[in-house]
């Protein structure tokens, strides 16, 4: 075994013939005595009894040679499709908790390894796929140029494979069937989510190094002037007073191409640790214009680090990432996030979402179905301050005093609000993946803090914040037609929605004031083969009422004291406060591939959508307002 171990794939044939010849000649070498003991005797009956008892021998030493020869071709196919597919070719190789090389043919699953070689895996179009059946052994292959073998098992008796191969979503080698499944590669959702390419592979020793990202080019036509692009900003949705709700808009980009990178290694037979960088051009520079330059600057997405660990089943990340209240579809993974398929940079209004410094811990059990995860992410507090004085963070009260809400960024920071803060967001989330489907319950505890003084003196306040809230992911049709919905609610935690209600505002003493909000979406969505995507969302995100009033002052947030008088007057110079109460966006879209091959993936998309913005009533009710879009996209990705 450790000589067929470290047999090249020319020596492999040339012992192969060695054997056939070797057990030739055996058989001739076996054969002649016997003839000629048979000639010596001289007694024509005697010789033919001694000739078929001999015969008989023979055959029965032929057929054991025969067995010996093809266990030992067996052997070799498995030992060649190790050597040669573990570093290049890319089919299942399974390793044990001592790091020792499980030839298929001491799992019983020899036949199949035997009869594919390299070519016939190449020929299947360089699909890689994930092993997530944990009820027995079953061999998957992966194909392409730089698929590798994943340590999976511990106890010289692995119940799952894996291959952790092109795919960016494969680094998990260990996940339940749940009938889910991690992204289709090839899908929007996917790529939304960070997901890298087929392509694009390289090794720089024990390290590989993977390629991810597109190039995008999208527009929007919209019946109100928002400009924000493809990027939606509802709470810039404007009311009828200003001149920009009566008149159309349509705007371009290709600021939302990406690119990103994934480092990776072995530290050992079970643990795998890896580094993922995503970046765009979505931050506006100082000097960005759209008169002539358009240069809109390289900002972080994604960056961190992760560990993950077969053994104990234990996962570990830090850095930024998807916050871990975003849904998911297959345990608490990275890059598994269950994001829309939308056009649109915001996604959809109610989506549960933030990217942020975290560190994260996540344990699995039973078979990788039930995860338990917690982490510690970084907090900001957004708030509202309608009725009061905001300098810069420094919000004057009615009593005179100064609330410290926030600091504009100084430094290598940029210029805008970073809150006060004195501890971290804490979340948990358990997820759970039977045999149909992925179910999702999380809770979060958010400390908004500030400083209240006057001359000489001042105090601190804390509150208590947070929330609750689910997911889940339906498998109508597995793997073609998929139910998601999802939900967040709880008070001071509306950043956490893609319309960025606030997260609180202030009481008429200073003190941090929790506002409570709730969103949540729902969609059906179809592949009905790898080249289409169709999907079709509803979103909604609702912030309460949380207001105070001193002397003949309104302050807070939906006050029914703030005048809302000229809202519907174009151009009005009455009052317009309008303090939001909730926005909703129905949309409609599919995205088709029509170019996808070794060169990489062309597809394009298209999306209608309606959004409705409504105000809390003030002094001359409560105004509302719409916007119709039609988004349109072309990607080129390279790597996938």
């Amino acid at each position: 075994m450790l000589f067929f171990r470290s047999l090249s794939g020319s020596t492999v044939l040339r012992a192969r013939t060695l054997l056939f010849v070797g057990s030739v000649l055996a058989t001739s070498s076996v054969t002649a005595p016997y003839f000629n003991v048979a000639h010596a005797a001289g007694d024509d009956s005697a010789s033919l009894d001694v000739l078929e008892k001999q015969m008989a021998r023979i055959q029965a030493q032929q057929m054991e040679l025969q067995k010996t020869l093809v266990s030992m071709q067996k052997q070799i196919a498995a030992h060649r499709a190790a050597l040669t597919h573990g570093g290049k070719s890319g089919s299942t190789v399974r390793h044990s908790g001592s790091g020792h090389i499980t030839p298929p043919a001491e799992t019983g699953e020899e036949s199949q390894w035997a009869a594919t070689t390299p070519a016939e895996h190449l020929a299947t179009g360089g699909h890689t796929t994930t092993a997530m059946n944990t009820r027995g052994p079953h061999l998957h292959h992966a194909t392409g140029p730089d698929a590798e073998a994943v340590f999976s098992g511990a106890d010289d008796k692995p119940d799952v494979e894996a291959v952790i191969g092109h795919r960016a979503e494969d680094i998990i080698s260990h996940l339940a069937e749940n009938g889910v499944g991690p992204h289709p590669r090839e899908t929007v959702g996917a790529q939304a989510a960070g997901a890298l390419g087929d392509h694009g592979v390289f090794h720089m020793g024990p390290v590989s190094l993977i390629l991810g990202g597109f190039l995008d080019a999208s527009t929007v036509l919209e019946n109100r002037h928002v400009p924000s692009g493809t990027f939606n900003y509802w709470q810039a949705m404007p009311y009828p007073n200003e001149s920009r709700y009566h008149t159309n808009n349509f705007e371009g980009s290709a600021r939302y191409s990406r690119i990103s990178l994934m480092a990776r290694g072995n530290v050992d037979a079970h643990s795998t640790i890896s580094g993922f960088y995503e970046m765009d051009f979505g931050a506006g520079a100082a000097t960005t214009d759209a008169y002539e330059s358009n240069s809109y600057a390289f900002r972080m997405r994604q960056l961190y680090l992760a560990y993950d660990n077969s053994d104990i089943n234990f996962h570990f990340l830090a850095g930024q990432a998807w916050t871990m209240l975003t849904p998911g579809r297959i345990g608490i993974t990275p890059r598994q996030e269950s994001l829309p398929e939308t056009i649109e940079a915001s996604m959809l209004a109610g989506q549960t979402w933030a990217r942020q410094l975290q560190f994260r811990f996540v344990e699995d059990f039973f078979k990788h179905r039930l995860w338990l995860g917690l982490s510690i992410e970084n907090p900001q507090t957004l708030y509202d301050t309608t009725g009061f004085t905001n300098t810069d963070g420094a919000v004057r009260l009615p009593n005179g005093r100064i609330a410290t809400i926030s600091s504009n960024g100084t430094g290598l920071t940029n210029d805008a609000p970073f809150s006060n803060e004195i501890a971290p967001d804490v979340i948990a989330k358990v997820a759970w993946d039977p045999s149909w489907g992925h179910y999702e319950a999380e809770g979060i505890l958010h400390f908004p803090h500030d400083r209240v003084a006057t001359e000489g003196q001042g105090h601190n306040n804390t509150a208590i914040a947070g929330g609750g809230g689910g997911s889940m992911v339906l498998p109508v049709i597995p793997h073609k037609v998929e139910v998601r919905l999802a939900g967040l609610a709880g008070v001071g935690i509306g950043r956490y929605g893609s319309v960025l209600l606030p997260d609180a505002t202030l009481k008429a003493t200073g003190e941090p004031d929790p506002i409570p909000s709730a969103q949540a979406t729902g969609g059906i969505i179809a592949h009905p083969n790898p080249r289409i995507d169709v999907y079709g969302y509803f979103g909604y995100q609702a912030a309460g009422r949380r207001y105070s009033s001193y002397g003949t002052g309104a302050y807070g947030y939906g006050n029914p004291a703030y005048s809302n008088l000229g809202c519907g007057i174009e151009l009005s110079t009455l009052g317009c406060t309008a303090n939001t109460r909730s926005v909703m966006e129905a949309t409609i879209g599919a995205w088709y591939r029509f170019f996808k091959g070794k060169y990489g993936t062309v597809e394009a998309g298209a999306q209608l959508a309606y959004s409705r913005r409504d105000a809390w009533k003030g002094q001359g009710g409560g105004p509302d307002t719409n916007m119709s879009q039609i988004f349109l996209d072309f990607r080129y990705l390279p790597f996938q």
